[in-house]
């Protein structure tokens, strides 16, 4: 069959592969706000971003609801949320997002990838400097809006900059950034103006980048990449330039 299809074959494993990951995250996510504001997502807003979220990555409709099922059931395993901070190789920093039912199995991989690598964990906090949370929600809108009016609009929402993105398919994403307190008022306010959202999330942000080489950049991606493969996490975040 040639390179073409095995090339063709090897991009679909890999986005199978991307896919699988995600689900797993955000049957997480669902399941922490199960357990946090219970199964129905009129009443819980962390659940109904969730169901959200899934939905932006096309997640199986079967397969949020059979998540919001496992997590109702009282004797359902919760999962704890911690951050992890460290510098990795050539002192990038790098803070780490997961959701774990066994914290010491979590913080001893950490530690390992880290380690091995060449870098250290740090203590939690030591990265606050460098990093800031922000909530992050990313929407589609009429190619004929006024996104000028639009930001007028969203001020009330606590709105702190909106910008146009390209997504993965090339399509132009309106994207509007508030401060991590402000994530409900303008979740609020983008359902009263009607707007569907495409994903909205708590992300971190880089306040300064460490500038590095290619090579010394591969070597931080490497790490990266084997803190990704972890199931425990749920996100990553470095500042390189």
């Amino acid at each position: 069959m040639g390179r073409a299809f095995e090339f063709r074959k090897e991009r679909k494993f890999k986005r199978w592969a991307k896919m699988a990951v995600q689900f797993t995250r955000l049957g997480k996510e669902i399941a922490i706000a199960v357990k946090e504001g219970g199964p129905n997502p009129e009443g819980n807003s962390r659940l109904r971003t969730a169901i959200q979220n899934a939905k932006a990555v096309n997640m199986p409709k079967d397969r949020i609801e059979a998540a919001i099922k496992r997590a109702s059931d009282k004797d359902a395993k919760g999962y704890e949320e911690h951050v992890y901070e460290g510098y990795g190789p050539h002192g990038v920093p790098v803070l780490i997002e997961t959701a774990t039912d066994n914290t010491n199995r979590t913080v001893a991989n950490i530690r390992s990838y880290f380690s091995k690598s060449g870098g250290t964990l740090g203590k939690t906090g030591s990265l606050d400097f460098i990093f800031q949370r922000k909530s992050i929600f990313r929407f589609i809108i009429d190619e004929n809006a006024d996104l000028e009016e639009l930001e007028l609009e969203l001020i009330d929402g606590g709105l702190e900059e909106l910008y146009v993105e390209a997504d993965e398919e090339g399509n132009d994403i309106v994207v509007a950034q508030t401060s991590f307190e402000d994530f409900g008022n303008m979740q609020r306010l983008l359902e009263e103006r009607g707007i569907e959202v495409k994903s909205a999330k708590l992300e971190r942000i880089s306040l300064s980048n460490t500038e590095v080489s290619e090579e010394d950049a591969a070597d931080v991606l490497k790490l990266i990449d084997k803190i990704e493969e972890d199931d425990d996490v749920q996100a990553v975040y470095h500042n390189m330039a």
